[in-house]
């Protein structure tokens, strides 16, 4: 069974179950109850994970990505995919950088953050909607020119110089040890959960990444729908872009080097199927809990970045894989 059929039979009602007893089985409780165990194994491996702190430290891990990965469900919900969005990053970041050397504010700062990142997004958008090119091809094209022209513009060198409000867009708090990023993470989950669970515009999101033809005769401007959720991914990149730059103070052109894997990571573990069609904010919002308290406990045990990496791959991998598995056992056994 693919991870689209698994993750779809999660979300067929069935009149012969109860609704506590769906609840209990779904896929989101089994994310809550992964991440109490890790949070658990976190606890006991480090005397210093509990620090208050340095739990706040943590959200650091994937306040950004999760940002970008809320509009990523959307539009992988939606049948397509944005391969770019570290590219957007690393080209909001440095036009952010470029306009520092010139004295910029804060508040002209994040109006060019925001700005490449809506133009990045309309720039996919109209090459998938318009000239109906695969969503894969293009960003994976744009990903490389993205980030091709960051490294024309920076080469070797890094910007720096940012003016001393804007750090607090990345290393503020907005009370003890509230961040102003994990505020905005909760915030865009909210609007972001009504936006896909409680809208006519969330309906057809579902409609589209299940039958686009279908959508198309139900009346659904489908290419409308998916031409906003490129944009709502460029954008999104770009506030990625506002907060990560902040917190570091610097732009480099490797910047938010191959966190397209991790944003793609944290959807598909969230339960958003892969060819569309099915998924939750709620999913993705455990997902990347559970992602920044992995590479958080992994950092306070000093492991090396490299096998952080093999666990995001070897965790994609396995989570795609593991419905196919399951049918294949099951088949198995009834054979």
């Amino acid at each position: 069974m693919s991870i689209a059929e698994g993750t779809r039979a999660r979300h067929v009602p069935d009149r012969l179950q109860s609704r506590s007893g769906r609840i209990l089985r779904s896929w989101e409780v089994l994310l809550g109850g992964i991440a109490i165990a890790i949070f658990i194994v976190n606890s006991l491996a480090s005397p210093y994970f509990l620090d208050p702190w340095n739990l706040s430290d943590a959200t650091f891990n994937f306040t950004e990505k999760a940002m970008i990965a809320f509009a990523m469900a959307l539009l992988i919900i939606a049948g397509e995919i944005d391969l770019s969005v570290a590219g957007i990053i690393a080209l909001a970041s440095t036009a952010m950088g470029w306009a520092a050397q010139y004295e910029a504010g804060a508040a002209g700062l994040i109006c060019i953050g925001l700005g490449v990142g809506v133009i990045c997004g309309a720039f996919n958008g109209v090459l998938v909607t318009r000239l109906g090119l695969p969503s894969i091809v293009v960003t994976i094209g744009t990903m490389s020119l993205f980030r091709g022209i960051s490294y024309i513009v920076l080469g070797d060198q890094a910007f720096n110089g940012y003016p001393s409000d804007f750090a607090f867009f990345g290393r503020g708090y907005v009370f003890w040890v509230i961040s102003f990023e994990l505020v905005l993470f909760c915030t865009f989950a909210a609007i972001y959960g009504v936006i896909l669970h409680a809208t006519n515009f969330g309906r057809q999101i579902y409609a589209i990444g299940n039958n686009p033809t279908a959508a198309t005769f139900a009346g659904i401007h489908v290419a409308r729908v998916k031409m906003i959720l490129f944009l709502l991914t460029g954008v999104m990149s770009g506030i990625a872009a506002i907060c990560l730059t902040a917190r570091l103070g610097s732009t480099r052109p490797s910047i938010a080097f191959a966190w397209e894997l991790e944003v793609v990571t944290m959807v598909v573990l969230g339960g958003v199927s892969i060819l569309g069609g099915a998924g939750s904010i709620l999913g993705v919002v455990i997902a990347a809990l559970i992602m920044g308290m992995v590479t958080f406990g992994l950092g306070l045990l000093n492991v090396p970045g490299i096998v952080m990496s093999i666990f995001i791959g070897a965790l994609l991998i396995g989570v795609i894989a593991l419905p196919r598995l399951i049918r294949l056992s099951r088949t198995g056994r009834v054979a």
